[in-house]
């Protein structure tokens, strides 16, 4: 009798049911593939398999199989008249939520990294100064100092202590100052500095010196799904405020009305499988593949696909890479979703 290996054993056992939804704890998730976050490893090798065209999320039973390809869906020159495929590959169907990123995907990454980030970086020492003693900028104080404490505590570069809420004000200010210049430059995805992004940005946009963009064929495509009762939510790794700013600001208008909801870092990292568990759940969906969600890194297009929801890779001008055999549908624009 020919023994399966540990590993293809692990990765050819019956995946659990997605629901009941429940964050799963290391102690205890079993499945191979619901210890991304425990083991990073695991994730790569995940990477790794679609990287070959296997899709590792679909079952065997019995004797031995080929391993099985990405299904037809996920295929990069998939081409449909109507919806998404179900699982069985036959019946095109209409997923109730879509879930999409911004940047590459609804907003050229020029107009972030070129507009957004720069007014933040130029503005911080401004805005620290005029809103000091506010309950927001106190709070996002205290974020960046517990930040700054364990980037310390790791060795980060361009980290700088902090000093207390005791010290002159121009002290704390020139100290916040120069870890939020060096923590744009690395563009990191944490929750203290998109928080802060936000507030700053909240005030360019009042103050009409800055203007949301979104590629053109977004709005149409919004306003098409609103009408046909498909619920749209973003998630993205700026913070709530500055999502809603964006999107309330637009070269377009006043988008939001078509928006069902906001997520951001505080429900979780954008490339880790628990965190598009975490969304499918508080979306309320029968199953995890009633969730489309859009997004131009593969990374996270990964781990939503493990997940359970259905993906496609955006590909914009200015996007970067994908892997060879990726095994993700891509779309060019939001008129080629086909639902």
């Amino acid at each position: 009798m020919y023994v399966l290996s540990p590993i293809r054993s692990l990765l050819y056992s019956p995946l659990p049911k997605p629901y009941p939804l429940k964050p799963p704890r290391c102690s205890d998730c079993a499945p191979l593939f619901m210890k991304a976050k425990c083991n990073h490893n695991l994730v790569n090798s995940v990477i790794k398999f679609h990287q070959l065209g296997i899709d590792p999320s679909i079952p065997t039973h019995g004797s031995i199989h080929n391993p099985k390809r990405v299904p037809h869906r996920y295929t990069s020159n998939t081409s449909l008249k109507a919806g998404v495929l179900s699982s069985n590959n036959d019946t095109p169907t209409t997923p109730r939520c879509v879930v999409l990123d911004i940047e590459g995907t609804t907003t050229p990454i020029s107009f972030v990294t070129d507009v957004l980030f720069p007014y933040a970086r130029d503005n911080v020492r401004m805005h620290l100064e005029a809103t000091y003693d506010s309950d927001d900028t106190k709070e996002d104080i205290k974020l960046l100092r517990s930040q700054v404490q364990d980037d310390l505590q790791n060795g980060v570069i361009g980290a700088v202590p902090i000093p207390s809420d005791d010290a002159e004000k121009e002290e704390v200010i020139s100290a916040l100052v120069a870890n939020v210049e060096g923590m744009i430059k690395a563009d990191r995805k944490i929750t203290s500095l998109k928080q802060l992004q936000g507030h700053i940005w909240h005030t360019g946009f009042k103050k009409n010196e800055l203007e949301g963009v979104v590629y053109d064929d977004v709005p149409q495509a919004l306003e098409r799904w609103h009408a046909s009762g498909v619920k749209v939510y973003i998630y993205s790794s700026g913070s709530r405020l500055a999502q809603r700013l964006l999107f309330g600001y637009t070269n377009y208008g006043d988008l939001r009305k078509y928006l069902c909801g906001f997520f951001d870092t505080t429900i979780g990292n954008k490339k880790e499988t628990k965190s598009y568990i975490e969304i499918s759940e508080s979306l309320g969906v029968d199953e995890l593949s009633d969730v489309l969600f859009v997004t131009d890194v593969y990374q996270e297009a990964v781990a939503a696909k493990i997940a359970g929801l259905e993906v496609m890779i955006s590909v914009r001008p200015g996007n970067g890479p994908l892997p060879e055999n990726h095994g993700f549908m891509l779309i060019k624009s939001f008129t080629e979703i086909p639902f």
